[in-house]
């Protein structure tokens, strides 16, 4: 099972779970702890092969990993927990696992909050993806996500963003980075999935102005969705959590709260 934590409030019946991106950890989420918890019950969690997550016997001989594999990874937490519905808060490629997860089991899910959600990968994205595919078995990956990192939050103010993220991603093995790497093959024909149908969950898009890889896709999706709305936060990149913590925190708590409230 996924390595997670707990934080309870007596006074919510609410649960928030928050999902991080890949290369990522449970960790980028410390700007956010200290309010969610005053508000509602928390889970963190780290994804298969990130943060304290780390790889058991059975993933030596599994050199393929799925977004249906890495979905189930979190709803078997959720039922370890008896958690029978909760908020989630995604950021970057977390965003494309809680989509998955509402497509899949959408009585799980009270609302959607997707921060730097990926909705379309464009040329520049595609291309870079094609010669990481050409040299990911060949260099350190970290050199590798070092540079989708800095296509990513180019800006000397996503700096702290890069950093963080390159911090965690040490954390992980050559071979689960090759995993993941392969996994996003996939990822065209399942944004292609989400793009095609309403989702009909509450679901609020949280974008930097400066996401200049993500943000132009993201603003057409939400016309198409009746009940999603979008907040950009400009002078900030794709971590838009880490780069704006206080309006991300005072939006999306306000944001779950009025679920909440129906």
């Amino acid at each position: 099972m996924l390595n997670y934590v707990t934080y309870l409030n007596q006074e919510s019946d609410s649960w928030v779970t928050f999902v991080h991106g890949a290369g990522g950890s449970s960790s980028i989420w410390y700007k956010q702890l200290r309010e969610f918890k005053k508000h509602f019950n928390v889970l963190l969690l780290d994804l298969r092969g990130h943060g304290d997550s780390q790889p058991g016997l059975k993933d030596a001989f599994d050199d393929k990993y799925t977004f249906d594999y890495i979905t189930e990874d979190i709803l078997e937490v959720l039922d370890f927990l008896k958690i029978q519905k909760s908020h989630f808060i995604g950021i970057s490629l977390g965003t494309v696992l809680i989509r998955n997860l509402a497509e899949k089991y959408p009585g799980r899910v009270e609302s959607m909050v997707l921060g730097g959600a990926i909705i379309r990968l464009d040329m520049r994205f595609r291309i870079l993806m094609g010669f990481g595919g050409l040299f990911k078995s060949l260099v350190p990956y970290i050199w590798l996500y070092k540079l989708f990192t800095f296509a990513i939050m180019p800006d000397g103010n996503h700096k702290e963003s890069r950093l963080l993220f390159v911090r965690e991603a040490k954390r992980m093995y050559q071979k689960e980075f090759v995993r993941w790497y392969k996994m996003g093959s996939q990822i065209n024909r399942l944004l292609r999935f989400f793009r095609a149908g309403d989702i009909n969950i509450p679901t609020l898009y949280v974008m930097g102005g400066e996401d200049y890889l993500f943000l132009p896709s993201v603003k057409k999706m939400v016309q198409k969705q009746s009940q999603s709305s979008l907040l950009t936060i400009e002078h900030c990149g794709h971590v838009v959590n880490v780069e704006q913590p206080q309006l991300f925190n005072r939006f999306v708590i306000d944001f779950v709260a009025d679920v909440d409230r129906g």
